[in-house]
């Protein structure tokens, strides 16, 4: 297999899709990886590291789509790139098609095989999305701190407090892995933390692990009570099988928040969890809407890319094997949990909450496999 690795060009992406030392793995393994030059650099990988690993350097994107057949990546492909993409290609990588329509319709135009790390699921867990889920909601509390200054537009309150000062009211919606990471992180910081979810299990889980955590369930009245009350909002909600995230926060609820108040919507990749949610940049983070700034950075995890790039290798390491040793066909029909991350194939669309998103015929990809290898 010839494996492609190319630069990311989404804004502040310096994220990369393999590292030099899982670049070895494969190499051993007897395929050739081409590597983007400076594609790594961001993440502190040099092209000398990835040379010494046994990758080929590529001076270009387009000579790198041309030569590779499996395309592994971070984020989705911009409209720079729509022109490199071939039938023959197998995209590998966060897709989040819910809310990338025109991406949608290039990758069905194009035929190309496109696999997304968040719907790849193991046991309704999902082991791609799993590391940087835990960076955003790691990283959640920090950057929504760091707004809520006055000089970056929030209301003044440090999340700690100080002596005889209550700590920032942090309210947390959802309690899986990023959730329960972000109130870890909120709770360090001296914040004052309640986590909101639809289910008890998780949120008795959660106080085992964090006593001090506040926990209640959600209800939709719930949740515009304690919007009130909130001086930071962070939204991990999301929806397994790549539909968009469901907009719980509506306008009038943020009319009745607090002027200043920091809302992080980690949710944005899929659309966010507010009617206000539209995605930002890092160079461009943040904006205000009803008085409340909104952080919507739709790849927060690129702003720590040392940590995040070896994190993410280290989960799809052994898939990319997978689809390398066995080929892509063979290795989407005997992995079931891989196969659940095909959204397009071959110009059909075989993730069910994509195509019911756009009103497009959805087709099993069983068949779709089935009539490639008629």
């Amino acid at each position: 297999m010839i494996i492609g690795v190319p630069k990311e060009v989404k804004s502040s992406e310096f994220r990369v899709g393999i590292t030099p030392s899982n670049v070895t793995c494969l190499v051993k393994e007897a395929h050739k990886v081409v590597v983007q030059s400076s594609a790594g650099v961001g993440s502190g990988f040099s092209d000398a590291e990835y040379i010494k690993a046994g990758a080929t350097i590529a001076q270009s994107a387009k000579e790198l789509y041309d030569e590779a057949w499996l395309i592994v990546k971070v984020k989705e492909p911009q409209p720079s790139e729509y022109g490199f993409l071939k039938e023959n290609h197998t995209l590998f990588c966060y897709l989040h098609l819910a809310a990338m329509c025109e991406l949608t319709s290039v990758l069905i135009e194009k035929k190309v095989c496109a696999i997304a790390y968040e719907t790849v699921s193991v046991e309704n867990e999902l082991p791609l999305l799993k590391p940087m889920s835990e960076v955003a909601g790691k990283m959640s509390p920090i950057v929504a701190a760091y707004h809520l200054s006055r000089y970056q537009g929030g209301e003044g309150i440090l999340i700690s407090g100080a002596g005889g000062v209550a700590g920032a009211n942090v309210l947390v919606i959802g309690a899986g892995n990023a959730g329960a990471n972000a109130a870890k992180i909120a709770i360090g910081m001296g914040a004052d933390v309640t986590v909101i979810n639809r289910t008890m299990p998780k949120l008795e889980q959660l106080q085992k692990e964090i006593p001090n955590v506040k926990t209640l369930l959600y209800s939709h009245e719930k949740l515009g009570e304690m919007l009130k009350s909130a001086d930071i909002v962070i939204s991990t909600v999301l929806i397994h099988g790549g539909a968009s995230a469901p907009k719980l926060i509506t306008r009038n609820m943020l009319k009745e928040m607090k002027e200043g108040a920091v809302f992080v919507d980690i949710a944005i990749d899929q659309g966010g969890t507010a009617e206000s949610s539209k995605p930002t940049t890092h160079t461009n983070p943040v904006f205000l809407e009803e008085g409340v700034l909104h952080y919507c950075v739709a790849n927060m995890p690129g702003a720590y890319p040392k940590t995040s790039s070896v994190a993410l290798s280290n989960a799809t390491i052994s898939y990319v094997r997978k689809l390398a040793n066995e080929g892509v066909l063979n290795a989407v029909k005997n992995d079931a949990s891989l196969a659940l991350g095909v959204n397009i194939f071959n110009g059909a669309v075989t993730n069910r909450a994509v195509a019911e998103t756009y009103n497009l015929e959805f087709k099993e990809l069983e068949a779709c496999l089935t009539s490639e290898q008629q």
